[in-house]
């Protein structure tokens, strides 16, 4: 499990796709993580499928807190393993790490102390969907600590050529939180019926298993965690050098994620059904970015550990393997998403007739907008690897942006709370033509520098 590859030589497509194999297996078990909690959360109320997804946004912006030394480290080592300079790749490691937990630790507490003014921006109108908000975002906020750790070293490994060992740790903490996720919520044998707070409880402890496995199975990891030690205090160089590169892609996720939840406060008004809708629909549309994310990686830390060995033309011949297949995977959603809809929703809101029926349209929608995704995420990759992580981060947050006064507008006319969904597919599409485009220029243009 510790063997890297090296993605400077050797056949591309084959490099790529063992690589992008496992590391795609991997966000596809973080994607079952949320599609089981919103299964037996959607089969238990609509009140609580709602709940989670509202507390969930705040799940998304610590997501987005990580990307800074996600996406700092991941550069460093990548570019670190192609120059082969170790001592480099060392120190970012143990800088990154030091960094990420302290960052963790602040958001934590932050959100544990303002817990119902967190909750309370959304303006729900029902109060025991509040209430049951409240409790889950207490409960994951206590565990967000390990909900930081684990990215941070996936990427390490992801980054190193070694993303079979990422895949192996996480599909470990899924088959514990899909065996814990009915147990606790529903009650079953000497367990008590938690409802919300037990899928609460079920993700932290899937969360505290996998980085516990991590600490194991690095503890004798010498190339890459030699130079960890927590105690000893960071160098500031390294750590401007990861918040340098990470800070745009997490600023791009946070307003990503903002947006989102101004997008919610608008759709709160026809209810929590809506809401519960967007928040399903949201994982089941997973299927494609959380996909796609896992090849970017793939295609980061290739055209990184390439472009720090300044071979140039692999770049570009990975880049172009790779969008070929990201395309593919975001044609092969649309299809899934636009004629398959309707039953797909059913399997997480088996009751709820409203919740089908408008489930059915959010997925429609949002189809027509699955290929442009997966190619703008494929292409923020290849941005990475070249260390421009401002590139997509600006393409990003100016597109994201324009969904708030789109909504606006679209929903005061006959498309109603619909117009939310169709700024969200129109924008994406946006997206992906002028990041991949811009991407094109560049490549055209020549990468040396």
């Amino acid at each position: 499990m510790d063997k890297n590859i090296n993605l400077t030589e050797g056949n591309i497509t084959r490099a790529l796709t063992k690589l992008a194999l496992p590391i795609m297996g991997t966000s596809f078990v973080q994607m079952m993580y949320n599609l089981t909690d919103m299964m037996w959360l959607g089969r238990l109320s609509t009140k609580a499928a709602a709940a989670a997804g509202t507390a969930g946004f705040y799940m998304w912006l610590g997501a987005s807190l990580v990307l800074i030394c996600q996406v700092g480290v991941s550069v460093g080592v990548a570019q670190g393993h192609g120059r082969q300079d170790f001592e480099d790749v060392k120190r970012h490691i143990s800088n990154g790490i030091k960094f990420n937990l302290s960052l963790g630790i602040i958001y934590s507490l932050l959100l544990i102390i303002f817990r119902n003014e967190a909750i309370g921006f959304f303006n729900l109108d029902d109060m025991e969907t509040v209430d049951l908000a409240v409790k889950y975002l207490v409960i994951v906020a206590c565990g967000f600590i390990f909900h930081f750790t684990n990215p941070i070293f996936s990427a390490i490994y992801n980054a190193s050529g070694n993303s079979l060992l990422p895949f192996i740790v996480s599909s470990s903490g899924l088959v514990i939180n899909m065996v814990l996720d009915p147990v606790l919520i529903f009650g079953m044998g000497p367990f008590p019926a938690l409802g919300i707070e037990g899928a609460a409880l079920a993700t932290v402890f899937a969360q505290i298993v996998v980085t516990l496995i991590y600490l194991v199975v690095s503890r004798n990891n010498k190339l890459l965690f030699s130079q960890l030690n927590l105690v000893k205090l960071p160098e500031i160089d390294y750590i401007l050098k990861i918040f340098k590169l990470g800070f745009p892609a997490c600023l791009q996720s946070g307003v990503h994620a903002f947006i989102s939840m101004i997008l919610t406060k608008i759709l709160a008004q026809w209810g929590p059904t809506p809401v519960a809708v967007s928040s399903i629909g949201s994982q089941i549309e997973s299927i494609t970015w959380m996909t796609t994310e896992g090849f970017s990686t793939a295609i980061s830390a290739f055209v990184g550990q390439n472009y720090g060995a300044r071979n140039y033309e692999r770049v570009k011949e990975g880049y172009y393997s790779g969008l070929k297949i990201v395309g593919v995977i975001g044609i092969l959603a649309t299809l899934l998403l636009m004629f398959a809809g309707e039953p797909i929703f059913r399997i997480f809101t088996p009751e709820d007739p409203l919740a089908i029926s408008q489930g059915k349209t959010y997925l429609w929608i949002l189809g027509f907008s699955q290929f442009f995704m997966a190619i703008e995420i494929g292409s923020t990759g290849g941005f990475n690897g070249l260390g421009r992580t401002h590139i997509p981060a600006i393409t990003g947050i100016v597109l994201n942006a324009l969904r708030i006064p789109l909504s606006y507008i679209l929903s005061s006319t006959v498309l109603g709370m619909t117009g939310v969904w169709w700024s969200i597919s129109i924008s994406s599409i946006f997206k992906g033509i002028i990041l991949t485009s811009l991407l094109l220029y560049v490549i055209k243009k020549g990468l040396k520098v």
